[in-house]
């Protein structure tokens, strides 16, 4: 795959690129082989030509948000991270712009000085404004879909666009992004205002959740699977007997069925083959399919 048109773009626009970079360290899950060549795009500008070189030229390519919900092997093509502008967050009255590559937390953390609340069940979330809005992340009751007003983006044609909420077909963990080849370039949201002793008392309380109930000393991809209809994957994995089974380095958590970690060295492989078990041996004893969460890139 001749990636040359690429790196001359990333020349002049002062873009980082390298080829045949492994992604290791840009997942939560420490797991990744090496993909094509990776790029952090670091304006509106440079990435509307990367993208545009890539339809060109037949160049597969994918948006890495900050790798929270990604299990990768590898990928042949580009692998393309927001920085720079894309980490900018604005606020006008109790309405935020964060840029696609901006943390989650991040966006949370300056809700909370400026008094503006609906952000709280995301504070935590290891991942991209882009990211979340593309999963329609969520916790705790709450989810993106309740605060996200528009997005702007860039489309098939490579036209930027402003996508309305109503168009987004956001529901539990899905949205129109994963359907269109669409790359989102920042979100707008709408807050409200509450005493900022209220928001942050709400934050640490739903922090404090997450550090008693979740495996966050270990490397994850955060839920393995997908809330099944009328139950819980954690309570059906548990009832299976699974809670603590290992394959490898990789392992259902002691402290939480739901999670898949990585105790040390975890391959692709290994978390792979622990997933298909556990698939395997829900559907079996309790008749329900699950559905994986995390994103898996192998191609």
């Amino acid at each position: 795959m001749d990636f040359s048109g690429l790196e001359k773009i990333c020349g002049d626009f002062g873009c980082l690129c390298e080829r045949d970079y492994n992604l290791a360290h840009k997942t939560s899950m420490k797991i990744g082989g090496e993909c094509g060549i990776y790029i952090e795009a670091i304006s509106e500008k440079a990435l509307a030509e990367i993208l545009r070189s890539c339809r060109e030229n037949g160049i597969p390519y994918f948006i890495l948000g900050r790798g929270s919900n990604l299990l990768i092997k590898r990928f042949s093509g580009a692998v393309i991270t927001l920085t720079g502008e894309f980490s900018e967050i604005a606020f006008e009255n109790n309405i935020v712009t964060a840029g696609a590559g901006a943390s989650l937390s991040a966006v949370c953390a300056k809700a909370l000085e400026n008094s503006l609340s609906g952000m709280e069940c995301l504070y935590g979330i290891p991942g991209s404004v882009g990211g979340a809005l593309f999963m329609n992340a969520g916790a705790y009751g709450g989810e993106m879909k309740d605060i996200v007003r528009s997005a702007r983006c860039i489309d098939e044609r490579g036209d930027i666009v402003v996508l309305d909420a109503s168009e987004m077909e956001l529901s539990y963990r899905k949205s129109v992004f994963s359907k269109r080849d669409v790359c989102i370039l920042s979100v707008t949201m709408e807050l409200c205002d509450a005493p900022r002793s209220q928001i942050k008392e709400k934050m640490d309380e739903l922090m404090q959740k997450r550090r008693d109930k979740q495996p966050l000393e270990f490397p994850s991809c955060g839920s393995t699977f997908k809330r099944p209809q009328n139950g819980f994957a954690a309570a059906l994995i548990e009832e299976c007997g699974l809670k603590g089974c290992t394959v490898g380095g990789a392992q259902v958590s002691e402290k939480h069925s739901g999670f898949v970690i990585n105790r040390g060295g975890a391959t692709f492989s290994d978390v792979m083959a622990l997933v298909e078990h556990i698939k395997r041996t829900v559907l079996e004893q309790k008749g329900v399919e699950l559905e994986c969460e995390m994103l898996i890139v192998d191609r």
